[in-house]
């Protein structure tokens, strides 16, 4: 553990993350553009042609705008039914709309009753940062948030989903494509990776990307973690904390390391499950690549 808070640490003072990354919207949070970032080969990512973000339900006039303005051709949204009730992506004038459902863990607070709620809320309306701290001490919710990221890279379901996210983003010949899901770290965290090392990138440059979704989130991180601890919760309880409100670093690259040990490299992943022939990477790369 303490090798893998290391390698976090090192890559993150060494590979700081390009404040032009971050798009100049207000109503959608963790908005980030891939655009920047160095490959292997000594190319860079073009700008404003892959886009990571949280949903688009709260995004403002100017922000739709300032997308179709790129143009975002392409959105894909891998948020399930239950996630996108009353809270739909708002248009982006000229962009083809995806529903490409990912479900990694199910709904943690499925088995809280009301009167839990409202006692860890404080009040009748569900908050579910407050019910977080809630969760943190059940142990379903500490086996979802530790099995997370194995889930989506290694459930069969999963992983045809992040396949036809390849075939979407592989067809779209014209504009930008912006995908995401409900708060654009964990689904959205693991086809940033996957399209990261298709692209080229390094590990140090996957792992960065990944860790920045902390950086959106990290005061309430910070906050629940503190009233977790304060109710005697240790580190499996913080855990949920990261998983639910932000992202758990080291869980992924745990996961990074166990696709190494059952496929030999990402390389070997993108081209096995996910089903990337050499083709297809060469093509990513023409594109996606200046």
């Amino acid at each position: 553990m303490r090798r893998i808070q290391f390698l976090i640490l090192t890559i993150m003072v060494s590979l700081p993350l390009y404040s032009q990354q971050f798009l100049p919207v207000r109503g959608i949070i963790n908005a980030r553009d891939l655009g920047g970032y160095m490959v292997q080969d000594g190319r860079k990512i073009k700008d404003k042609m892959l886009i990571r973000a949280a949903h688009l339900a709260d995004a403002t006039e100017a922000d739709l705008n300032f997308l179709a303005g790129i143009p975002v051709a392409k959105i894909i949204d891998f948020r399930t039914g239950e996630e996108l009730a009353g809270k739909a992506d708002r248009a982006v004038p000229g962009a083809e709309y995806i529903a490409l459902p990912v479900d990694a863990s199910g709904n943690a607070m499925a088995n809280a009753t009301d009167e839990e709620k409202k006692k860890f809320t404080g009040r009748k309306k569900f908050d579910v940062k407050k019910v977080i701290v809630f969760a943190a001490f059940n142990e379903k919710a500490q086996a979802i948030a530790q099995q997370m990221y194995p889930v989506l890279l290694f459930n069969p379901d999963c992983q045809n989903q992040f396949a036809e996210f390849f075939r979407q983003v592989l067809a779209a010949e014209n504009g930008a494509v912006l995908y995401h899901c409900t708060q654009g770290k964990d689904r959205t965290g693991i086809a940033s990776a996957l399209l990261l090392a298709a692209l080229g990138a390094d590990r140090e440059t996957i792992i960065a990307d990944f860790d920045a979704t902390n950086k959106v989130y990290e005061k309430d991180v910070k906050k629940y973690s503190r009233r977790v601890r304060f109710w005697g919760g240790k580190e499996a309880e913080v855990g949920v904390v990261k998983a639910f409100l932000g992202c758990n670093t080291e869980n992924f690259v745990a996961a990074l390391d166990r696709i190494v040990l059952e496929y030999g490299s990402l390389d070997a992943y993108l081209k096995g499950p996910i089903g990337l022939t050499d083709g297809d990477i060469l093509l990513l790369r023409e594109r996606y690549l200046d």
